[in-house]
């Protein structure tokens, strides 16, 4: 987890375990929420922006007791772990290829997101991780809880003012984030760029 050669808050690389978890391969859309918390959309397939972390965190618990199951938001080592797709130490989901040689990027995300699952998934089957839209984790954010986090199932600081999110966003000049690459803001904060995948255990 981490990049040396990144920005200070991503160092030191470090070994992590995390149990099994189930990640949803789609960021939640449109059309998810709506079924929690009704609005109006232009397309039901778009991912849902605009929701704060506490928005994300009642969803996951209306959708918990839908399923009847356990529903969360993801830890950010669940996500980095997730984002990676198997490939260890890569830049990005598919590797170190440049973004900017991603397949018709130059045309890509220009004044909004982009309807889900637009490009190929990485090698856990997961759409869209460190692009599209920024997603909440459930993390508080310290830019220095690497140098103390502990090596089993990090669950980030135990208090702060922030909260961590992950994945790159249409609105940044680089529109494709690397999996290491950690970002937070205040979590009564709805933004345009900003929205979210659930999470659960992995023995429900």
């Amino acid at each position: 987890m981490g990049q040396n050669d990144g920005r200070d808050e991503e160092r030191p690389a470090h070994l992590v375990t995390v149990a099994p978890f189930r990640l949803c391969r789609y960021q939640a859309t449109n059309a998810d929420y709506a079924a929690f918390r009704p609005f109006e959309f232009t397309r039901a397939d778009l991912p849902v922006t605009r929701v704060n972390w506490f928005d994300a965190v009642e969803y996951c618990e209306w959708l918990a007791k839908r399923w009847a199951m356990p529903v969360r938001l993801p830890t950010e080592a669940e996500w980095e772990f997730a984002a990676r797709g198997g490939l260890e130490q890569k830049l990005y989901p598919w590797g170190d290829t440049p973004v900017t040689d991603r397949p018709h990027y130059p045309d890509r995300w220009r004044e909004g997101p982009e309807p889900i699952a637009q490009s190929d998934p990485n090698g856990y089957g997961l759409f869209d991780m460190c692009e599209n839209v920024h997603e909440w984790c459930s993390d508080w954010y310290n830019p220095t809880y690497y140098v103390q986090s502990p090596p089993d199932n990090p669950p980030g600081p135990p208090t702060g003012t922030r909260r961590a999110s992950r994945g790159g966003a249409w609105r940044h000049q680089i529109k494709i984030a690397r999996c290491a690459a950690r970002s937070s803001i205040p979590p009564e904060f709805r933004y345009a760029d900003y929205g979210f995948r659930v999470a659960s255990n992995d023995n429900c």
